[in-house]
């Protein structure tokens, strides 16, 4: 039976710029949804688990010209995303149908909702969402986790873009991550030499525990430039870059001839006040100077691709096999979601952020 109220998450006010804070939210109580108001092949769903990811800023922003469409001022939150082949492009939330008219779906069924609602209930298209596939050792909270988009956009930035071979040497950035800690382990699977960098010594120890061969912090280092040439001597084939700013202008100066810098994100550039607070990167002539390559990537047109259906098999088999660890932070309580969110860029979770709803 659905609740007699069901709790939401909106967007109070569009934050263009700086950090948003948790004003900009709004949780409220709403009606619960019934059976008796669904049309033909809709469900209601209760979100078990929700990702919380960094691409999320963006659209907190409120602006038209993006990449990503912004949310809605006072609507829930939706991560409703949809790559061009029509495939969802994020795992935004696994749930329990507790409700439809849909042959398809039954309830108790676990699905996986790419366009998932931050409600504890809600009405969705039974086309619109897929039933969660059964893998050895994978649980729901797993489905947003080791094989969510994080792990799947480093999968894709490994495979793809990297062009890694056994030998070299890769540094990532915000390794400790989402993104990162996969790419750390895909990279060592590979026979890569891998180095870390991260924001806090926990975090540092974490990253020695799933392989990395050195790591540091970027907060106590001092030079960043200078902290890079400590922990790869021989220079950097790859960088792989979360964060933008300071650091990559940092990496450029210590890459090798034929380099790859593979352009994930840049979350130190996302909550600037303006412009002009930007970092400039200085040090972009050695990627002319080293016959370097400097690519970006969004991970949405790779969805419903052969490359999803073997990113899948291999990571699950992995990690069934313990052969990949994957750390989340967990906030308990849809109603915290949007410090969740804050904490994430703040820092403060270590590995995947997600909300047990």
């Amino acid at each position: 039976m659905s609740a007699s109220t069901i709790t939401r998450v909106l967007l109070n006010n569009y934050v263009p710029s700086g950090s948003a804070k948790i004003s900009d939210f709004q949780i409220v109580q709403a009606p619960a949804p019934t059976k008796e108001q669904l049309k033909e092949n809709e469900v209601i769903l209760r979100p078990l688990y929700l990702s919380v990811d960094p691409y999320q800023r963006n659209r907190l922003s409120g602006a038209k010209e993006s990449y990503i469409p912004m949310y809605q001022k006072g609507q829930p939150i939706s991560n409703s995303l949809v790559a061009t082949k029509g495939q969802p492009i994020s795992n935004s939330l696994v749930a329990t149908v507790i409700a439809s008219t849909s042959g398809e779906f039954q309830e108790g069924d676990l699905v996986i909702d790419g366009g998932g609602k931050w409600e504890t209930e809600y009405v969705a298209r039974a086309g619109a969402i897929k039933k969660a596939p059964v893998y050895p050792g994978i649980n729901p909270r797993d489905y947003v986790g080791v094989l969510g988009m994080p792990s799947f956009t480093a999968y894709v930035g490994m495979t793809v873009v990297a062009e890694p071979k056994a030998g070299e040497t890769i540094l990532v950035s915000s390794a400790s991550g989402a993104v990162g800690q996969m790419v750390v382990q895909l990279a060592k699977a590979r026979g890569l030499r891998v180095v870390g960098v991260a924001g806090s010594d926990d975090k540092i120890e974490y990253l020695k525990s799933i392989g990395a061969d050195a790591a540091f912090n970027y907060k106590t280092c001092g030079s960043l430039e200078d902290a890079i040439k400590r922990a790869a001597p021989e220079g950097i084939d790859i960088y792989f870059d979360c964060v933008g700013g300071e650091l990559l202008d940092a990496a450029l100066a210590n890459i090798n001839e034929f380099a790859r810098i593979v352009v994930c994100g840049a979350i130190t550039q996302y909550n600037l006040s303006s412009g002009e607070e930007g970092y400039g990167v200085k040090n972009t002539l050695n990627i002319l100077i080293k016959s370097a390559k400097m690519q970006g990537f969004t991970i949405g047109g790779y969805f419903g691709t052969k490359i999803q259906g073997e990113f899948i098999e291999h990571v699950s088999k992995l990690y069934d096999e313990g052969k990949i660890k994957y750390r989340m932070s967990e906030t308990v309580g849809l109603e915290n979601g949007a410090q969740a969110i804050l904490d994430l860029f703040e820092g403060k979770n270590v590995g995947k952020s997600v909300i047990k709803a």
